[in-house]
């Protein structure tokens, strides 16, 4: 990950969030999911936007775990690392008129949690909403793990360090179509099993929450996606089964996938009555994934499901940290979603 960015014009506020009150706060755009007091996060890939025609803007931060790109005009200006308890001004050089900013979450909090406090300036300004929506459903290779990383063998700062969401396959998708979109994911979790069945809820058991706590429900007012992706098996079946697993068979872990994958499915197709499913897996696990893949659509389909495909991707260099994906591979993945939603124009239902 280059931090050789921009760094003019950059200044800290200071460690008080005094400067907040006396200053007007913007009106802001959030995307993935926040929870209550101010934007409370820990799913990857939330974003935060304004606009203004003031030429200085302050972020207001409580968060010292999380790497953020701040982006002004499409631009990306500055890396912000671990900011803390903090506010920051930023004093741009555009000659527009009217400045957008884009504030993007990157690393991967699991244990943490991270607030963004929001944007202040004079002059507020009108943002154009999208009416297109995406979300994306899975595991470390939806977060992008390391996929920035030079090499495969890394240490825990460096998975940190070299992970970059903005940069996966999801948001590189979302905003080819200018689309808002979730990245609702987790890495090292699956449909029932985590990897090398290490004990932690699986996906569909998190998936209700805005936070990692188990009580926090997500609202998910005003979200109705159009496309929703999903890709998990990876670690369901990349590793043998231990000693004390309560699957005693493959034959026993395979069924389980399947139908807790369908009932996962089914729950969200109630909240969703009108998007379309995409089914993603690798050809990983000696083809294991995309085969339970390929039974979990079959069976939805012979259940009446009709909006519901599947997607398989193989040929990745895997080059990030411990073998995922690459930026590369993200962009090769990205690509093959984009040829899906091209030749299923409709799927956009007119937006």
């Amino acid at each position: 990950m280059t931090k050789a960015l921009w760094l003019a014009g950059w200044f800290l506020a200071g460690t008080s969030f005094a400067a907040i009150a006396a200053a007007d706060t913007l009106p802001l755009h959030s995307g993935g999911r926040t929870a209550a007091p101010v934007y409370t996060h820990q799913w990857p890939g939330v974003y935060f936007e304004t606009a203004t025609a003031s030429k200085s803007v302050t972020l207001s931060f409580d968060d010292s775990i999380n790497i953020y790109k701040l982006s002004l005009n499409g631009e990306v200006v500055k890396l912000i690392e671990k900011p803390g308890q903090t506010t920051l001004r930023f004093d741009s050089k555009s000659t527009k008129a009217v400045d957008v900013y884009r504030l993007e979450k990157i690393t991967e909090s699991q244990g943490q949690t991270g607030r963004f406090l929001g944007f202040s300036a004079d002059k507020p300004a009108a943002l154009t909403a999208r009416a297109r929506q995406i979300e994306f459903i899975g595991d470390s290779y939806t977060v992008g793990y390391g996929n920035t990383s030079p090499k495969r063998e890394c240490t825990n700062d460096e998975v940190w360090a070299t992970t970059d969401t903005s940069q996966a396959f999801g948001p590189l998708t979302a905003k080819h179509y200018e689309a808002d979109y979730q990245i609702n994911a987790f890495s090292g979790r699956g449909i029932v099993r985590n990897y090398n069945g290490f004990i932690g809820d699986p996906l569909p058991k998190l998936y209700p929450y805005s936070l990692f706590d188990g009580k926090t429900a997500y609202d998910a007012t005003g979200w109705q996606p159009q496309i929703i992706v999903i890709g998990l098996g990876t670690n369901d079946f990349s590793t043998a089964l231990n000693p004390g697993e309560k699957w005693t068979t493959r034959e026993a872990l395979q069924a389980d996938y399947r139908d807790t994958y369908v009932a996962f499915v089914k729950s969200l197709r109630a909240k969703n009555p009108q998007a379309q499913f995409i089914l993603m897996a690798s050809d990983g696990a000696n083809g294991e994934i995309r085969a339970q893949v390929t039974q979990v659509a079959k069976t939805l389909k012979d259940g009446g499901e009709t909006r519901l495909d599947t997607l398989f991707f193989d040929g990745l260099d895997f080059g990030g940290c411990h073998a995922h994906p690459s930026v590369a591979d993200d962009l090769k993945i990205s690509g093959l979603i984009k040829g899906w939603i091209d030749a299923h124009p409709g799927v956009w239902q007119g937006k």
